[in-house]
């Protein structure tokens, strides 16, 4: 399909908007006194989602917004698009090779939701792919379902997943028999935490996993060993919360316990809360049935700002970034008498991200100029050799899964290259890479798309990485429709990934550019802390400069131009429209973080501290305050058309805080449904997107580009009186 550029239309008259006026929103002043700073906040009422007020008024904003959104008449067309691009081709993921067998979730086109799968080898000609589990189709339990995560015995006979329903993200930790594709009488509830997978033990009778208590969702988490058949209440603590007085932990913390093939050790991981550095332990694996007695030894603690550690036999590989921003690669011998630390691969100008160890080596993911590479630490044969893995295109690393004989199959994809399925041979010098049919190519041609990376700069003269995919041939005349979308949080990563969707953007003769702002991990943690706690203001600031960006250098104009931020990118796009709402005709605020004084005190909150702050500490209240979108807004102030979007199961940032920022928009100019109006569309069987089916995404981007398109005056999208 060659990418057609079809003009932007503009509306002769003035925009036409929803006739009618706002739901009622009832105000109800609480006043806070934060170090001597008085907040009033008119919509805490909100925070008690259980209320019969709150759902009657959110079920009233839904649909009010999906009135609105009714109306615009391109927008049954930009769907129907969206979807055939959606099943241009297969998308698969989630790797794992165990015992001869690759485990794998795919999506096939018509599929609204990614099912597991499994093949004897890796090449198609070893055997026939077998689906495995359809969870939306699972005899007698009825309703829709996700799989969260899953990880294959030791023998690859059993798996162990976790199935959640309505995007809630509350697993049920079931086990599934690999042979007759039925599941084990397992049920465990509260593992909603094993993000990581769970540890099998060594002989598949069990595994250690995490659960947490049924009052928390977050916090005072532990791990637990269960034997098959046994009763989950029967099941012991081995590490974490309250289980061992010597081991002091957080209320935040989450421990997780790893085994390793050719491991006499088990390794215990904890994450401090959405810290970036983490703490381990080790203990013999042959202990772990002494449960909370089990002879634990620390051998890291968050100090030594390690942010990944594996075990590979005798030896822990870990990457640090204590003394160098962009991480260098440790290694310890448990074996010796007072193991410590050596540098294995030192730091350079690439930002080593992610750690895995096969049998003959261990290889190291870094990002480097934006794209992937991949280095090789010889385990064996030249101990400690260093080389650099070659990659057919720059793009990005998604799934790497060592696979035996030194091989191994990744997942390789771009901002204009459609993922690929390829098994490496590293160890062999010269080897071609290997395609196979894990993941088949789909029939787009994006022969007409561009992809540039380009640097703007900040506030303060920093250079901010700046993505811009548009279609070749789209003049650049400053009426480009244009999105820019930013995160900056975590230390997160936006990588070249390829969307099919795109296209229906871009053949539109559109632009989509993603901001990498401070605050993410895109040059290291020095760009982390460069938009965290004191210093988050530069994440806002280093979005307004790539909009301003885009618009000097004629892709677009404020009168075309929408910004986009989900989640923690909330901070992100709610500052940036609330300083300088005049860039912008529209935006998204998706499950976003919009109530910085408000997010501790939810069930995900303790953990996020270690990100934004805490309103207790006056430094960080005073940081927080003057960012907190929903906070900044003012009375009577223009700004620009917005669409708040929200999941009712939403477990990380409830649904109260997009209603509130969007209750807030609609105060501050009760006449904006008349020219810029401000909509809040809810998704009642959704949450924050993890495990929505593939209709509810494409639902929500038909619904958020249309309200677009109509805000920029295309004509094609603008609803009649």
């Amino acid at each position: 399909m060659k990418l057609a550029l079809t003009a932007l239309a503009l509306a002769a008259c003035t925009h036409v908007v929803a006739q009618t006026p706002y739901p009622s929103t009832p105000q109800k002043p609480v006043s806070d006194n934060y170090h001597g700073t008085v907040v009033v906040d008119p919509y805490r009422w909100m925070e008690d989602m259980k209320s019969a007020e709150f759902q009657s008024w959110l079920h009233s904003q839904a649909d009010y917004a999906k009135a609105s959104l009714a109306q615009i008449p391109g927008r049954a067309a930009l769907r129907e698009r969206l979807g055939q691009l959606a099943d241009a081709g297969e998308s698969t993921g989630g790797y794992e090779f165990v015992a001869g067998k690759l485990f794998y979730m795919k999506r096939a086109p018509g599929q609204n939701q990614s099912r597991l799968w499994m093949r004897a080898g890796v090449d198609g000609a070893q055997g026939a792919d077998r689906e495995l589990l359809d969870p939306n189709n699972i005899p007698g339990e009825p309703g829709k379902h996700a799989i969260d995560w899953y990880t294959p015995s030791p023998d690859g006979r059993l798996l162990a997943l976790g199935l959640s329903s309505g995007g809630s993200e509350n697993s049920v930790l079931r086990v599934l028999d690999v042979a007759s594709g039925k599941f084990l009488g397992e049920a465990i509830t509260y593992t909603g935490l094993n993000q990581y997978g769970v540890a099998w033990f060594k002989d598949a009778s069990g595994f250690a996993y995490n659960r947490h208590p049924a009052d928390e969702r977050y916090n005072k988490s532990a791990v637990f060993m269960h034997k098959l058949g046994q009763d989950p209440s029967q099941d012991r603590p081995l590490f974490g919360w309250e289980v061992n007085a010597k081991e002091k932990h957080a209320l935040a913390d989450l421990p997780y316990v790893y085994l390793s093939k050719g491991s006499r050790w088990a390794l215990a991981e904890v994450l401090h809360g959405d810290a970036v550095e983490r703490s381990y332990w080790v203990a013999p694996a042959d202990q772990l049935h002494l449960g909370a007695a089990t002879p634990w030894r620390r051998i890291v603690s968050p100090a030594d700002k390690i942010t990944q550690a594996v075990i590979s036999g005798d030896q822990v590989y870990a990457l640090s970034q204590k003394k160098a921003s962009r991480r260098e690669l440790l290694s310890l011998d448990l074996r010796a008498k007072s193991p410590a630390f050596r540098g294995v691969l030192p730091p350079g100008e690439s930002v080593l991200q992610h750690i895995s160890a096969a049998d003959d080596a261990v290889y190291v993911k870094a990002l480097d100029a934006g794209v992937s590479k991949l280095w090789r630490v010889e385990k064996k044969k030249a101990k400690g050799a260093i080389s650099s893995v070659a990659l057919p295109f720059e793009g990005t690393l998604r799934e790497i899964s060592p696979l035996a004989g030194g091989e191994l199959l990744v997942l390789h994809e771009g901002w204009t290259q459609a993922p690929q399925s390829l098994v490496l041979n590293p160890g062999k010098a010269g080897s071609p890479a290997r395609r196979v049919d894990v993941q088949k190519p789909n029939s787009l041609d994006t022969s007409g798309v561009q992809a540039q990376r380009v640097m703007a700069k900040s506030h303060d003269g920093v250079m901010v990485p700046l993505s811009i995919l548009s279609s070749k041939s789209a003049p650049l005349d400053g009426k480009r429709p244009t999105v820019l979308s930013g995160y900056g949080a975590y230390g997160i990563t936006q990588e070249p990934r390829f969307g099919a969707t795109r296209l229906a953007w871009l053949e539109r003769g559109g632009v989509l550019a993603i901001c990498h702002v401070r605050g993410g991990g895109e040059l290291g943690e020095d760009w982390h802390q460069g938009g965290y706690i004191l210093t988050k203001q530069n994440t806002v600031s280093d979005f307004i400069a790539c909009a301003e960006y885009l618009i000097a250098h004629k892709y677009t104009s404020p009168a075309t131009l929408a910004g986009t931020g989900g989640s923690a990118g909330g901070i992100t796009i709610g500052g940036a429209i609330t300083q300088r709402p005049e860039l912008f005709a529209a935006a998204q605020s998706a499950v976003s973080l919009s109530d910085m004084l408000r997010m501790e005190f939810t069930p995900n909150g303790a953990p996020n501290i270690a990100e934004f702050g805490t309103v207790s500490n006056p430094a960080h209240f005073k940081a927080m305050y003057a960012i907190s979108p929903y906070h900044r807004v003012q009375d009577g102030r223009a700004y620009p058309a917005v669409i708040a979007t929200t999941g009712a199961n939403d477990p990380r940032v409830e649904a109260w805080e997009p209603g509130k920022l969007a209750a807030r928009l609609q105060a501050a100019n009760p006449e904006s449904y008349k020219s810029k109006p401000v909509l809040l569309r809810v998704d009642f069987e959704g949450g924050h997107g993890m495990g929505s089916g593939v209709s509810q995404r494409l639902d929500e981007t038909a619904d958020v580009w249309s309200f677009f398109l109509w805000q920029f005056g295309d004509a094609g999208f603008a609803p009649k009186r």
